[in-house]
């Protein structure tokens, strides 16, 4: 990762992924969710797919439909192996000249190697367009702030579809509203030059920034999946609800679409999502990976946790589907288990969801009134 232009700020604390908070995570929280604030996205970088048959291309090797793409539509796609397990993920959109992919740093050389060995014959040349841009993420409000770079005259601005059910998609989870619709997010790319400037403006005062600690309790809250934080050897899209935004179910074939269409018609995702409601009786937030009980029975493992500014300590996991939607969940800490209440994000019937009632979703603030 190239030096960080935030790392000079009062109060920045920085580290290999970017700037993490200036001082102040649960106040920058609730400045970058009411759009005065952006946060710069260091953990994020940028895939550049020009060529005439990128397209067509990329729909054939993923799980979006993407063959007629219109320029400046946001959308987003998995890469799957064999056997339908998320091995790459990308946000998606295309300027009609380049098909530009925000993906995760720490996945950005794999999927760019993959998708050097699948070109073929065909008019496609992907690149590491990293060292030109970096990604500024925030509200559409609070990205007004920020000038997003143009290279075909259309500005690249990725707009979440998260958790809008895309055209041949399919969403799990049976709640009414869904939390990912309280949170406004887009993602701007944005030359080095204009990163530069915005690390410029912070300093004297003249824009506020967040950190990726304050991005990524927002992203939890709206249960959001990301391929940094939740997706294992294991992870089947089903089992993030993430056909509901990343699978195209009846588009043409791709690999891993066959287990995808099996576990979607015909069966159930071995494992589901769920969000948790920490007990807040500890300053201790469980690790990546850390252990879920239901008493003295290991049934799954915390991907994501952060404590958020209304909903206090919040954590996404994965679970078996046989796991009791009613249990009371234990969470391992190096400080002991932490009581958690779930709230059901992938149904353990996932797959004939069509009987599933809704289920009003009212926050712990909510239900504190």
């Amino acid at each position: 990762m190239m030096d960080s232009p935030f790392a000079g700020l009062p109060a920045a604390v920085v580290d290999e992924t970017g700037l993490q908070h200036l001082g102040s995570p649960l106040a920058e929280q609730r400045s970058l969710a009411a759009g005065r604030a952006v946060v710069p996205l260091g953990d994020r970088t940028v895939l550049a797919v020009p060529g005439e048959d990128r397209l067509s291309w990329l729909d054939s090797l993923t799980s979006q439909a993407l063959a007629a793409l219109p320029p400046g539509v946001s959308t987003e796609l998995l890469v799957l192996d064999p056997q339908g397990h998320v091995e790459h993920a990308a946000s998606v959109i295309d300027d009609g000249q380049t098909t530009w992919l925000i993906v995760d740093r720490a996945d950005a050389e794999g999927l760019l190697s993959w998708l050097r060995k699948m070109r073929f014959r065909l008019r496609v040349d992907p690149r590491d367009a990293g060292d030109e841009f970096a990604v500024i993420g925030g509200t559409a409000a609070g990205l007004a702030a920020v000038d997003p770079a143009v290279p075909a005259g259309l500005p690249l601005v990725w707009i979440d579809p998260w958790p809008d059910v895309a055209p041949g998609g399919h969403g799990y989870a049976a709640v009414d509203p869904h939390p990912g619709t309280e949170r406004d997010w887009a993602e701007a790319i944005v030359t080095r030059e204009e990163e530069q400037r915005i690390a410029d403006a912070a300093s004297r005062g003249d824009l506020a920034l967040a950190g990726l600690v304050a991005a990524d309790a927002l992203r939890i809250a709206a249960w959001r999946p990301r391929w940094s934080a939740d997706v294992d050897e294991r992870a089947l899209p089903h089992e993030l609800d993430w056909l509901r935004t990343a699978v195209h179910l009846s588009k043409g074939c791709y690999r891993g679409q066959e287990t995808v269409a099996k576990v979607h018609n015909l069966g159930h995702p071995p494992r589901r999502l769920v969000a948790l409601q920490l007990d807040g009786s500890s300053s201790v937030l469980p690790a990546h990976g850390a252990t879920v009980r239901v008493g003295d029975d290991a049934v799954g493992a915390v991907t994501s946790a952060a404590l958020h500014f209304e909903e206090g300590p919040i954590a996404l996991a994965i679970v078996r589907r046989s796991t009791p939607i009613d249990a009371t969940l234990l969470v391992d800490t190096d400080d002991g288990p932490i009581a958690a209440t779930q709230e059901v994000v992938v149904p353990p019937d996932a797959g004939a969801t069509a009987n599933i009632p809704r289920i009003t979703r009212l926050s712990r603030r909510a239900s504190a009134q």
